[in-house]
């Protein structure tokens, strides 16, 4: 580990720290005013132990212990988000109305509490909502046009990205999310990388899930790319899962579908833990040998890396921002992202973009402003 890296890592541990003071501190001022004899000290304790479970969950411990924790954890992070944001905003509301001299400086404790109350609500509002949201499967469709006439008959591509097996609720979702996809009678199905969650063993029954993967539909078959969740130490398990279910991962290959399409699925350029040796191949390695005859579809998983290609490529499809997943976080997203959501062409000379939201989540087992999705494509 580099000393960068240790210095972020300090960073974010210790912003994590003060914020959760700043939240504890708050919401026990709020049960003192209801319940002045409260134990401060078992508060405390209960208190902590809930936010060191986003830390605890990253620890070597028991099967069972560790899914526990890491379920725990992962509502903790969302609640904690909005918690954190909404107690801030009405402290700076109280603040602003002090200097205005609309409530006394400082504000009464019955003031405090209620503004308190009021954010605590909408944060378990917020969360509530967010959790219901992110169990439905939502529906996007696009339409787009080719130069080449090798497609006058049109074809269907559904777009899944970011099941994130492993996560929270992940494998509750994918039975939904394969009845979803064929429904759509899709002609190919592409997966858009982050099917795992970074570490094949979070996955609670691998052989389900290999049998619902296995049951997906198509004419011409399904294909992933590589997402940058998708390494780590059990990668070569989780190419094997993928494999069993006859789905056809492509590291910087190409295929050709039915004569008709080349599909090239390209290598994520950051795994978090490796692809086991794998690396991302330059992009002029494929762009010289590509036919002009047929429409050129590519899965790159980052949308980030949407300015390597040219003319050549007709389509992109990605996944990795989730939009954002809960608001605020899409504000962040829309600004760090060329596209990141949605269909997107800079000009008309270079590529169709699509940006799927993803079928899943990741760290937290909310959506609020996002949507879980599956997008269906006419290519023609």
């Amino acid at each position: 580990m580099n000393i960068g890296m240790v210095f972020g890592a300090a960073f974010v541990l210790s912003f994590y720290a003060g914020a959760n003071y700043y939240v504890g501190k708050r919401i026990f001022q709020c049960l003192g005013f209801l319940f002045p004899h409260m134990n401060g000290a078992a508060y405390a304790a209960i208190y902590i132990l809930i936010a060191l479970t986003l830390i605890i969950g990253f620890l070597p411990l028991p099967s069972g212990v560790k899914g526990l924790v890491s379920w725990i954890g992962s509502y903790w992070m969302g609640v904690f988000a909005y918690l954190f944001m909404l107690l801030l905003a009405a402290d700076m509301a109280l603040l602003l109305a002090s200097i205005l001299r609309i409530v006394p400086a400082p504000a009464p404790p019955g003031v405090r509490f209620y503004a308190g109350l009021c954010a605590v609500l909408l944060s378990a509002c917020l969360a509530g909502c967010g959790i219901r949201n992110a169990k439905r499967i939502h529906y996007a469709s696009y339409e787009v046009r080719t130069q080449e006439s090798a497609l006058s008959g049109g074809m269907k591509i559904v777009l899944i990205s970011d099941l994130h097996l492993g996560a929270v609720n992940s494998e509750k979702r994918l039975e939904g999310i394969v009845r979803g996809i064929n429904g759509l009678e899709p002609d190919i199905v592409c997966i858009a990388g982050d099917i795992f969650n970074n570490d094949y063993k979070t996955i609670r029954n691998p052989e389900r899930a290999i049998g619902l993967l296995k049951s997906i539909a198509s004419t011409y078959g399904v294909y992933a790319c590589l997402g940058n969740h998708d390494g780590g130490s059990t990668f070569h398990e989780m190419a094997r899962l993928l494999e069993e279910s006859d789905i056809r991962l492509l590291n910087d290959e190409c295929v050709v579908i039915d004569e008709r399409l080349v599909l090239w699925g390209r290598v994520d350029a950051s795994p978090i833990g490796g692809f086991g040796g794998l690396k991302r191949k330059d992009v002029m390695d494929f762009t010289a040998s590509l036919g002009a005859n047929m429409p050129v579809v590519v899965m790159d998983h980052n949308p980030s890396g949407i300015a390597e290609y040219g003319g050549e490529v007709d389509l992109i499809l990605s996944g990795h921002t989730h939009k954002g997943q809960i608001f605020p976080a899409n504000l962040i997203t829309n600004a760090v992202y060329e596209v990141d959501y949605g269909y997107y062409r800079k000009d008309a000379d270079s590529p169709h973009v699509i940006v799927t939201s993803g079928a899943g989540t990741w760290g937290t087992p909310m959506r609020v402003g996002t949507n879980s999705e599956i997008v269906s494509i006419l290519l023609r």
